[in-house]
């Protein structure tokens, strides 16, 4: 939550929105961790028969949104078994009576036999068709089951599904289009057909597809040849695929025309014909993407040094897609329009998929997030490559590494969701990646992965088959000892929830440094079970200042599981270190105060500063504050860390300040220190952004139009005049508006400054546009005006306010969400939340009845009100209310318990370091005079 009330995510997002463009990107990748990982416990389908090929006929019905079909599936038999097992999901009408089971066999010189079923069954909750017979099968013979089904077609993009949209064509009125699509990641061909939908079985498919005569249906394949049916139908068969997962399969059938480009041409290494399909209308926005898919391609062909496996590639842009992400089909790759819209990154990523996903796949479900980290390093490396980082603005892996260095120091990551689990490993992976290919360096990384995918076309892999290449390549390159692993090395990283804190001891005498490593964990209290025993293999990577090459990414010396080891030979006494420049590895890096020290000193001179590239003092900054955060550290070391930013204009340093100010200041937000911090960040940022807003101009890069944004957001939260007033002005042109119910003129980033340091009656005006908000209107609007009235605002009288109008007076025109919210942003910041807590002590009873039968609101208040203090003041007034209320929190009582708890800890963080933080304030203070004049009070 936010250092000036409104939570601080929500301020990035608007200060920063086209920044982040690339890390959304990110999760739309086809491998979706949310769908696969519930399915690694699945039982797998027996192999007594497994899956030789498949003829697939699939015609859809438009009219009645329904799909019909039959499917003859040829299996051989390895083991002796007297029944088939299928996928078939419980929505799939599967014609039981009419199964057909054949029998080839060598013996009887390829007699076909018909076998007698016994019977067949639908297995209850689960999607399985059981094929029974009387007679055990024939271990080496041929079977062939021919099967009818029926369904229907979905809006959800699961299966086969249905989208629409409206075109425009020069002056003629909009056009009404449907389309039908497959989406069958990563277990959904069950929906459609019977089969064994499984990704370690690949076979080929021959499919025909029947379509209505006006449409064209696009498939894994070219067609082959096509037939004209009654009814104007036209069923296309196509080419037979290469062996495939049924994941992998997958078509469109729509209208939707093929962009002519200017830019025709061929593939490096390798000839697939490349074609561009959207809605006529929407050509000119993506004119330039078939070269783009060229680039990628002819980079990928060098990453894999193998051609791309397809004669073609079709590439769809389909209008209102509404999967978050694209569906990397064989040769087919369906995208959002506005995924095309962006650089080469999310373009690159599902290309990659064409390589590594399909072509060569994952055995099975829990080797989906190596498979994903891989795609997203390579993807990253790729758009890095092709344009220099200019799509990232520099802050890949940066964005990346700062959510895994908060989320593993947590005392519970990922809060024990799965899910999000699944995702931060998947990243952490792609971070070990990215170490791997700087401490191995780049061309043993690249050959390695080449001999990965060597000899392995159209097959399956394991997460271990990766580590081993790599291993087996960086022992023929001299960059690995012999006794050491790939595996070992990825495995110490990649099992556990954690990442490690190395920590540097020098002996400035011996010119030695002990280096030891430990779990790193930033939330108190630091309790987690078996920490001891964690250990990772790290490389260390050290950078003198007698010798400041930072190219050189090879490590120095392993720590191969040890907790502790020792560095000799290094630099004088009076000359820095640093270990893991760059943020090598994902790690924070904490070193004796004197080293510290002499890193702040060095970074206050120009010349100095800027022998240090941007990463390596981001991750100076970033550890030093973490590591001070996390009670490692000193924070009068850590904010001495801090005085060079006075001359910094990097955004890639500047990024995680903005974090850093919110976390401190949300510690310190009750305390007489935050007045002093208030002006501290005020010296440091007024100069940034006054800076930046004078030099303001057209066609400017992004990175100087989101940190001016970013810098101007935190100003205006701290009462920087010319940013209020200018905020007053726009909105008073609202509130003289004859009809201000009918729209918001006022842009998100002016509100907040007025409803927290504007007049009541400005607040008052924005309460009553939420109390009037039209239904016409969208709802997103309103959500933002009343968390601003409840976020920004530091007068109890407004929030009082609201309280009694949202919570006492039981005001129709606020529902439960809205309260909710309300409580959520009141959390906030000390102003909220200390209101919040006298407004329940004040009208207890009064709040019981309100939500005597709403216990989720009960409960998110009792959190709200109770769980932020972070002073023994606060301790002791939650705790005079517990006991008082003692016995009435009812379904709150165990989070009453835990704020208590919570409480506490953040006390003893209070009383450690809030008397050093004000010492070194006061002296910073004392040397800086800040003037308030452009500040108000």
């Amino acid at each position: 939550m936010g250092w000036y009330g409104i939570p601080f995510m929500a301020v990035m997002l608007f200060a920063v929105a086209p920044a982040l463009s690339w890390r959304q990107h990110r999760i739309r990748r086809s491998i979706d961790l949310s769908a696969t990982n519930p399915l690694i416990p699945d039982n797998k389908l027996p192999t007594d028969l497994v899956p030789v090929k498949y003829a697939l006929q699939l015609e859809i019905d438009a009219d009645q949104l329904a799909f019909h079909g039959n499917v003859n599936i040829t299996m051989a038999c390895t083991k002796r078994t007297n029944q088939i097992n299928l996928h078939a999901h419980h929505d799939l009408h599967v014609d039981e009576e009419n199964i057909e089971i054949l029998e080839y066999t060598e013996a009887d010189n390829g007699k076909v036999n018909t076998l007698k079923i016994r019977r067949v069954d639908r297995v209850p909750k689960k999607p399985l068709l059981v094929i029974y017979f009387h007679d055990d099968l024939t271990v080496g013979a041929t079977y062939e089951a021919r099967i009818s089904f029926k369904g229907m077609i979905w809006e959800n993009t699961e299966g086969l599904f249905q989208g629409k949209y409206k075109s425009q064509d020069g002056d003629q009125q909009q056009q009404d289009h449907s389309y039908f699509a497959s989406y069958f990641r990563p277990n959904h061909a069950r929906r459609v057909f019977p089969c064994f939908d499984e990704p370690s079985f690949k076979v080929p498919f021959q499919v025909t597809i029947v379509r209505p005569k006006h449409l064209k249906t696009l498939f894994n394949t070219d067609v082959m040849s096509s037939e004209n049916l009654p009814q104007d139908k036209v069923a296309d068969h196509f080419q037979t695929t290469g062996p495939i997962s049924t994941f992998a399969l997958g078509f469109v059938m729509s209208d939707l025309v093929e962009i002519v480009s200017d830019h025709e041409g061929t593939v490096e290494s390798g000839n697939p014909v490349i074609k561009i399909w959207a809605r006529k209308d929407f050509h000119e926005q993506i004119k330039d993407v078939k070269l783009k898919i060229q680039t990628v391609l002819d980079r990928l062909v060098k990453v894999w040094n193998a051609s791309f496996p397809l004669d073609k590639l079709d590439i769809v842009a389909l209008p209102n897609f509404s999967s978050v992400k694209p569906a990397d089909n064989w040769g087919l790759v369906v995208f959002r329009e506005s995924d095309l819209q962006n650089g080469y990154y999310s373009i690159a990523q599902e290309l990659v998929y064409q390589w590594l996903g399909t072509w060569i796949s994952p055995h099975w479900w829990s080797d989906a997030h190596v498979n994903k980290a891989v795609a997203g390093f390579l993807a990253a490396a790729t758009t890095i490559d092709i344009d220099n980082g200019v799509e990232f603005e520099g802050k890949w892996p940066m964005t990346i590494l700062y959510s895994i260095y908060y989320e593993f120091s947590k005392r519970y990551p990922h809060s024990r969701i799965t899910a999000i689990k699944q995702e931060t490993t998947c990243s952490k992976t792609e971070l070990v990646l990215r170490m791997l290919n700087l401490t191995l360096g780049a061309e043993t990384f690249q050959k390695g992965l080449q001999k990965f995918i060597e000899h392995r076309e159209y097959k399956t892999f394991v997460s271990n088959d990766i580590w081993e290449a790599l291993t087996k390549q960086a022992h023929l390159d001299g960059k690995l000892c012999e006794t050491a692993t790939i595996n070992e090395i990825a495995d110490s990283w990649v099992t556990k929830d954690r990442i490690p804190m190395v920590t540097v001891s020098r002996d400035y005498q011996k010119r030695t440094a002990t280096i030891t490593q430990r779990v790193y964990l930033r939330e108190r209290p630091h309790d987690v079970p078996e920490q001891d025993k964690m250990l990772w293999w790290v490389p260390l990577v050290v950078v003198q200042q007698n010798n400041l090459n930072f190219t050189n990414t090879s490590a120095t010396k392993w720590m191969k599981k040890v907790k502790q080891v020792t560095l000799d030979n290094l630099t004088n006494s009076d000359e820095f270190i640093i270990v893991n420049p760059e943020e090598i590895g994902p790690f924070p890096v904490n070193y004796d105060e004197r080293n510290w020290n002499l890193l702040a000193s060095y970074l206050l001179n120009e010349a100095g500063r800027a022998k240090i590239p941007v990463y390596t003092r981001a991750k100076l900054l970033h550890d030093a504050w973490n590591l001070a955060y996390a009670g490692h550290l000193s924070f009068a070391t850590a904010f001495n860390m801090t005085l060079f930013m006075q001359y910094e204009r990097n955004h890639l340093v500047w990024n995680p300040v903005f974090t850093l100010i919110d976390h401190i200041g949300r510690h310190i937000d009750m305390s007489a220190v935050h007045k002093k911090f208030e002006i501290y960040v005020r010296t440091l940022l007024t100069p940034l952004y006054e800076e930046l807003a004078q030099n303001q101009h057209d066609g400017e890069e992004k990175w100087r139009t989101n940190l001016r944004s970013l810098a101007k957001t935190f100003l205006c939260r701290a009462g920087y005049k010319p940013c209020i007033e200018e905020a007053q002005k726009v909105f008073k042109k609202w509130m003289d508006s004859p009809d201000p119910d009918l729209g918001n003129p006022v842009a998100n980033q002016y509100i907040c400054p007025v409803f927290k340091s504007g007049t009541q009656e400005e607040w008052d005006f924005g309460l009553q546009r939420v109390i009037n908000f039209p239904e016409s209107r969208v709802k997103s609007e309103r959500t933002y005006l009343l968390k601003t009235l409840a976020g920004c605002p530091v007068q109890a009288s407004k929030i009082n306010r609201l309280l009694n109008i949202t919570v006492l007076e039981d005001n129709g025109n606020f529902t439960d969400n809205d309260i909710n919210l309300i409580f959520k942003m009141l959390s906030g910041g000390s102003s909220g939340y200390m209101a919040l807590f006298d407004f329940l002590q004040k009208n207890w009873d009064a709040i019981k009845l309100r939500f005597k039968d709403r216990e989720l609101l009960w409960n998110n208040l009792i959190n709200s009100a109770t769980g932020l203090f972070t002073t023994q003041e606060g301790y002791d007034m939650v705790s005079k209310l517990y006991v008082q209320r003692q016995g009435e929190f009812g379904t709150a009582q165990h989070i009453i318990e835990k704020s208590l708890k919570n409480i506490k800890e953040e006390t003893k963080w209070s009383q450690e370091n809030l008397p050093i933080i004000e010492k070194w304030l006061d002296n910073f203070l004392s040397q800086h005079k800040s003037s308030d004049d452009r500040f108000i009070r």
